[in-house]
């Protein structure tokens, strides 16, 4: 399997360009302005794209490997669909909508975009971060735990109880 070669600065500001162009078209269609969003090109692993606050600060993110490797799809679908998120956070609070809800489905079909919530590109040759996985009990079964789950309940923050049995998993 060999990696793909990532994007450069030209296809960047190629991309920066239309993300643009898309929160342009979102000014025409809700009839105001809307703020430049940092844009960067630093996400890992299997999502394409990311539309993150950060208290004051917006970005969208987008990751150079998927660009690189399903470079049409990401175009049509991807940026639109992260420009859709910022937009309904925008005129609508983030705080106040669904992130997949009907107000950014209705902008994704105002985008001329089918509204999915995830799309699904082969992931070969692009590289993606492996989980490292702890093994839990419960009195009826096993589990694999994340790291980050492991990590509450050794440190207490949580705990975590099977449906089935309602018995409290863990560490095996």
């Amino acid at each position: 399997m060999a990696n793909t070669i990532p994007i450069n600065a030209v296809t960047q500001q190629k991309i920066i360009n239309l993300t643009e162009g898309f929160i342009e078209q979102a000014s025409d269609i809700f009839n105001r302005k809307f703020n430049r969003i940092d844009i960067r090109f630093d996400l890992t692993g299997k999502a394409a794209g990311m539309y993150k606050v950060n208290g004051r600060s917006k970005q969208i993110r987008f990751n150079p490997d998927h660009f690189a490797t399903h470079m049409q799809e990401n175009i049509s679908e991807t940026i639109p669909h992260e420009v859709a998120h910022y937009i309904i956070s925008e005129v609508y609070g983030i705080r106040n909508v669904k992130p997949h809800g009907l107000e950014w489905q209705a902008l994704m079909h105002k985008f001329g975009v089918e509204p999915r919530r995830t799309y699904s590109y082969s992931l070969e040759g692009i590289p993606t971060r492996q989980h490292r996985r702890y093994l839990y009990a419960c009195a009826c079964r096993e589990f694999e735990i994340t790291t980050r789950r492991h990590n509450s309940i050794q440190s207490g923050r949580a705990y975590y109880t099977c449906k089935d049995c309602g018995d409290t998993i863990k560490k095996s």
